[in-house]
Parts: structure tokens; C-alpha cells; sequence
């Protein structure tokens, strides 16, 4: 029998970095509108839902054909853990329709995502012994090299070791990205976060992974959106 996959999208009312962020539109098309409808090309999906505190959200994602999952608002607060509102969402969708092994996460902040990344980050939760499966892009930076912290006005390296000389000796690094998270359901159900279990990474092209945090990344996402279109 294959995996029931049900896709969440998870857009709190409050952006502290944006404000209204989710609703920005890309393309004539609001974020929300961005992560349902690349959720509905999928085939294996079978149900999205749009799990927020905001009734100009729950409407947004209605007119797209989603189904909304009213947030409580003691986990949609500025420092509420995404965490708890995965497991809050998962139990809502399962107790409505049962179980399902599967739970894709697609995040409205990138909007460049392509349908292959989707089915990338599917098939390896799938087809190997990982419990949560994520997106991420090759980093420009180095913690070896040219990453530093800060404490009292002193700058240190963030990681420092006798035996790497150069770049090229160094771990190759990624920079996480929100394209996408797969889960298996029941990993979300008994941990309290992706690293307590096998974490498995889906690498997707710099193009593709900007994550919209700042007004600079949404003018970025906007130009790349215009030279070259996600399929919608």
C-alpha cells in the first residue's frame, strides 16, 4: 500500500521581519497562494491544509482550496516552537482522516520551489531509513574560514582547527533553506525535534532556495521570479 502524504502549510498572522508577510504576492500570486498550488501538481498529495491564527490568511488559502486548521493561539505566538504546531496540525489531520505516514511541510517564505524538488525530498523519505528529510543549498561560507562570532568585541573564527589549512580541506558545508521538510508521522508524533532522529538532506540550486525573512530577499525573489518563472 503507498504512503498517505498529507502537505501543511504553516502562516501565523504576526511577522515581526514583514508584516502580512504570507500575503505578499510574487507574480500576482501571494506566498500563501505559492506553496498551495505547487502542493495541489503533486499527484502523491493527497490533502493540503493551512494551519493559522489569522482570518485574512484562512481566507487567502480557502480561495485557493485548502483547508484551514484554526491555530490555538497560545503556539502561534512570536516564540511559540514550530514544532508544536506540526504535532498540533498532524493531530488534527488525523483525526479527521486517519492515519498517514507521511507530513510535507512547504513554508511560504520560497516561493521559487519547483515541483522536482518536492518529489526529491518524497522519494528519499520513502526509499531510505531517514525519519525527516530537508532542503538545503551549498553555503558560501565557511564556520573554518570566514564565518566569525562576536563576544565583548572580540572576533573568533565560529570553528577553529589545527589540522584544516585551507577551504578545500574543510567539511563541505550547506545552508538549511525552507523549500521543503518530510517527516515520517510517526517520528513527529514522539520527538520534539528533526534532529532527534536520522536527518537527510535534499540539495537544491542557490536559485531555487532563498527563504524570504527580510524586504532585500522578497526584492530578490521577485527579480529571479521575473528572469525566470516558476511553473505554476
Amino acid at each position: 500500500m503507498s504512503n498517505r502524504i498529507f502537505c501543511f502549510i504553516f502562516a501565523r498572522g504576526g511577522s515581526k521581519g514583514i508584516p502580512k508577510k504570507n500575503l505578499l504576492k510574487i507574480g500576482g500570486i501571494s506566498l500563501l497562494g505559492h506553496s498551495i498550488k505547487i502542493s495541489q501538481q503533486f499527484e502523491k498529495i493527497e490533502k493540503t491544509f493551512v494551519s493559522t491564527d489569522c482570518k485574512e490568511i484562512a481566507e487567502e488559502a480557502a480561495k485557493y482550496g485548502a483547508e484551514i486548521i484554526n491555530r490555538p493561539k497560545e503556539i502561534a505566538k512570536d516564540n511559540s516552537p514550530e514544532w508544536e504546531a506540526w504535532q498540533h496540525a498532524k493531530n488534527y489531520a488525523t483525526k479527521k482522516y486517519g492515519l498517514f505516514q507521511i507530513f510535507l511541510s512547504l513554508p511560504t517564505t520560497s516561493p521559487l520551489r519547483n515541483l522536482k524538488d518536492i518529489e526529491n525530498c518524497i522519494d528519499v523519505i520513502e526509499n531510505t531509513k531517514a525519519n525527516c528529510v530537508i532542503t538545503m543549498s551549498k553555503s558560501r561560507r565557511s564556520p573554518w574560514f570566514n564565518m566569525v562570532k562576536r563576544k565583548n568585541n572580540e572576533v573568533k573564527l565560529v570553528l577553529h582547527s589545527e589540522d584544516i589549512f585551507r577551504r578545500q580541506d574543510s567539511p563541505e558545508c550547506f545552508d538549511m533553506t525552507t523549500v521543503a521538510y518530510a517527516l515520517k508521522t510517526d517520528f513527529l508524533s514522539e520527538s520534539k525535534s528533526i534532529w532527534d532522529g536520522k536527518v537527510h538532506g535534499v540539495e537544491v540550486p542557490e536559485e531555487r532556495s532563498i527563504d524570504i525573512d527580510t524586504f532585500l530577499d522578497y526584492k530578490i525573489a521577485n527579480y529571479l521570479f521575473k528572469e525566470k518563472p516558476t511553473k505554476l
